[in-house]
């Protein structure tokens, strides 16, 4: 299940890049801070977290609309999603960049793979703001969202 930009919820660690048409100086590469905004030139800070690419793109063009632009045209693309984590029997636990498609399977090959103590057939996923973790089938379709923990347990001798 590929994030759809249109869809994705905004959250901290993302970087954007936002365009004003017609106004370069405005133009540039923006990071969604830990407070869940950023910092956006004339209008100041601008809170981005649990929005959507659409309403962000409103906020800024509302916010420009008061007496500094009389009709803005914004777009933002998502240019890094924020990284995953990944802890547990894995032989290099830690924080990675996320990537459009990524699965279990492919987060575990960027931890240079499950230890020998590994459970290979279950995993834990903690979801960005969901209160606890959820149990899963290991298979390769298993998939990560951006801002994901995966714990890796040990399997049961």
């Amino acid at each position: 299940m590929p994030v759809r930009e249109e869809g994705y919820a905004l959250g901290s660690g993302d970087r954007l890049r936002i365009t004003v048409y017609g106004e370069d100086k405005l133009t540039g590469e923006y990071l969604v801070d830990g407070t869940g905004s950023i910092a956006f030139p004339l209008i100041g800070a601008i809170r981005a977290r649990g929005s959507t690419i659409t309403q962000l793109s409103e906020k800024i063009a509302a916010a420009l609309r008061q007496g500094f632009l009389d009709d803005p045209s914004i777009s933002i693309e998502v240019l890094n999603f924020r990284p995953f984590y990944i802890l547990g029997e894995v032989n290099h636990a830690g924080e990675f960049p996320y990537v459009e498609g990524l699965t279990v399977y492919s987060a575990v090959a960027k931890a240079e793979g499950f230890t020998y103590r590994a459970e290979t057939k279950r995993v834990f996923i903690r979801h960005k703001d969901a209160p606890a973790e959820v149990l899963y089938r290991l298979d390769g379709a298993t998939p990560v969202q951006p801002g994901d923990t995966i714990r890796i347990p040990e399997r049961s001798f």
